[in-house]
């Protein structure tokens, strides 16, 4: 593989409409998937839930929404493939709008539940369709900025979600996110289609056919290893900040801890984190060192939060705050599963992969609550939670370093190939 010498980047590319917008609809995107972990406990309590079931069903929730982006993922993603990046960035945005609109409406967990599956599916097509997209558009040696970009700018939706909680009801955040997603879609006229779809599409190819990731073993083994290096992203979002008022009592912090706040001081982090992981990587000309670099600051930092012990919840959120910065990773991840594929596939490979590490969720919060309620079960106070926790971090982590060293680097990859 040829790596790019050195060459003043052509900043100005990242300005194009197709920038800005991806940005933007993953803003839209962040906002409505943390707004749930925020405004969990007030909007579950005016339906009629209290105590333990605060927490059960907050589970079984964010179970249902992430399963609706499992199923969404591999649909947007072949779509992406079959008929285009801009079909799968302007749809999802309509989907995840009106079922935004529809939850601040609901009178039941089982009208919660629906709700919820429907936004996970509009949910998942956003990120792997702009990353694709922008990956495809830009020139190479600045297409690390342009995903690092994204996600930024995304990420700053959880903190416009934060702050709309605190300042509106439940359902009137709900309400905004739709606004926002729909008023979003005026801007779909300046984006232009990915001129290596555009080639693809003219010639006889096989596009979009996910069972071929499944067939031939050494995709197959790129393919999983890519989904594996995202593990422990949904780990510190799914339980460690959507639980943060859980575990700050079980560390013994002197004072409450909310989970919205927990998430505002994280996607903070993040928002750094991930300017900062997608310049290293075109400073570093690597992707795989960067990104080997902030798991390991993941691990160092998860431990400060489980050691913290009896600190203000000032210190609490600050240590959320460093956490996502370490886990500001996200752009990168993406990016390099969507380098690691020809165009045939590459829409397909970056839409499912980020949905199936956040469908992962699911199992990770199974075992998380098996662990809690059946191995430690006998433990005296909350310390079965932490001693769950621990481990479940523990695996996350060191699956996706062992995953990691399997991947190609792709820092400088030509990307107008197709996978036969």
């Amino acid at each position: 593989m040829d790596i790019l010498a050195p060459e003043r980047p052509n900043i100005r590319a990242l300005f194009s409409a197709a920038v800005i917008v991806s940005s933007l609809g993953y803003f839209v995107d962040i906002y409505d998937l943390v707004l749930f972990s925020i405004i969990r406990v007030p909007s579950l309590k005016s339906i009629g839930l209290s105590g333990s079931a605060l927490l059960d069903t907050g589970i079984y929730l964010l179970n249902v929404q992430m399963a609706g982006m499992l199923l969404g993922g591999i649909a947007w993603g072949i779509l992406g493939d079959k008929k285009g990046r801009l079909s799968v960035l302007f749809g999802s945005i309509v989907l995840y709008s009106l079922a935004n609109i529809a939850n601040g409406f609901v009178q039941s967990v089982g009208q919660y539940a629906v709700l919820r599956f429907i936004a996970g599916i509009g949910l998942a097509g956003e990120l792997g369709a702009g990353v694709t997209l922008v990956s495809e558009l830009l020139p190479k040696e600045v297409r690390g900025y342009g995903t690092a970009m994204i996600t930024a700018v995304g990420m700053a939706g959880a903190l416009l979600a934060w702050t709309i909680a605190n300042n509106f009801g439940w359902q009137t955040c709900f309400f905004i996110g739709g606004a926002l997603g729909l008023l979003l879609l005026t801007l779909r006229f300046g984006v232009l289609e990915s001129s290596m779809f555009e080639k693809m599409a003219s010639i006889d190819v096989t596009r979009g056919r996910i069972i071929s990731l499944f067939t031939d073993r050494r995709r197959f083994g790129k393919y999983i290893r890519c989904i594996l290096i995202g593990l422990p992203t949904w780990y510190l979002i799914g339980i460690l900040m959507t639980f943060a008022p859980e575990f700050g009592k079980a560390l013994g912090v002197t004072g409450a801890v909310t989970g919205g706040e927990a998430i505002f001081w994280y996607y903070l982090g993040q928002v750094f984190g991930d300017i900062t992981s997608g310049t290293l990587s075109q400073v570093m000309r690597s992707r795989k060192k960067v990104l080997l670099m902030f798991l390991v600051a993941v691990g160092v930092f998860a431990t400060v939060y489980f050691m913290q012990g009896a600190t203000t919840p000032q210190m609490f959120y600050a240590i959320c705050a460093i956490l996502g910065v370490s886990n500001g990773y996200w752009a990168l991840f993406v990016t390099i599963a969507a380098e690691q594929f020809g165009t045939n596939l590459r829409n397909t490979v970056a839409t499912t992969v980020p949905n199936f590490v956040r469908g992962a969720l699911v199992p990770i919060n199974l075992l998380f609550l098996w662990l809690r309620e059946t191995v430690f079960a006998n433990l005296p106070g909350n310390q079965a939670l932490i001693y769950a926790g621990v481990i479940v971090g523990s695996l996350t982590l060191i699956i996706a370093i062992l995953s990691l060293s399997g991947l190609d680097e792709t820092f400088g990859k030509e990307l107008d190939y197709m996978e036969l």
